[in-house]
């Protein structure tokens, strides 16, 4: 059987993906600036270049903005761990390095957005925050099974993984929350790798520095 392309339906999917792009990185920048409180759907609107009316089409209230812009971030975490740590090979500790960079690399992309996660997301429901909650537990459960699995093969040394999972999450998500301070000496790629040295060190294997000393380059 063949498959009828629809040009107009995936030209209409193109538009609303870009247009929700749109609202979500307005919405991510004007919130960090201005707190949640005081944004209305107009200054919404104003900050991304479009009608009220237009944001409605896609979302029902402030709130729902604001839900929307943190899940945004974790959606993102959600695509890019995983494809990173598959890219690493078997290795569980490259899978550990891969997945750190790839958790850096979202929150780059997305600094306002991380920004807001802590400030902001106090101002959501109950049912919301259950939501990020359990976005946030599902989308770091790679990292924790990389950590179990070089600990279970005796490359890594972590008496409490999960611990250890959130270390290295906190440290993903200081380089928005300090971009200000970092930024004026090291790019991502020089913090990601200074992070990731400083971490591996302290559950790396004994006698494995050697094999790994490229990861460790930077401590």
């Amino acid at each position: 059987m063949t498959t009828q392309l629809d040009p107009d339906g995936a030209a209409r999917r193109a538009r609303a993906a870009h247009r929700s792009r749109q609202l979500l990185d307005a919405a991510a920048r004007l919130m960090e600036r201005e707190g949640s409180e005081a944004v209305s759907m107009q200054a919404l609107a104003t900050e991304a270049g479009v009608s009220v009316g237009l944001i409605y089409r896609y979302f029902g209230s402030k709130d729902e903005v604001l839900l929307a812009v943190i899940t945004d971030v974790l959606d993102a975490f959600a695509l890019a761990v995983p494809a990173a740590i598959e890219e690493a090979g078997e290795d569980p500790v490259r899978q550990l390095a891969a997945a750190f960079s790839a958790y850096c690399r979202v929150i780059d992309e997305h600094r306002h957005a991380a920004v807001l996660t802590y400030r902001e997301s106090k101002s959501l429901d109950e049912r919301g925050r259950a939501r990020i909650k359990q976005r946030e537990i599902e989308t770091s459960q790679p990292l924790r099974d990389a950590i179990g699995a070089g600990v279970a093969i005796g490359r890594l040394v972590a008496a409490e993984p999960d611990l250890v999972a959130y270390n290295l999450l906190l440290l993903a998500h200081a380089w928005a929350l300090k971009h200000w301070y970092f930024e004026r000496t090291m790019s991502l790629a020089d913090y990601t790798a200074a992070q990731l040295a400083l971490a591996l060190r302290s559950v790396l294997a004994p006698g494995l520095e050697n094999e790994y000393a490229d990861l460790l380059a930077q401590a």
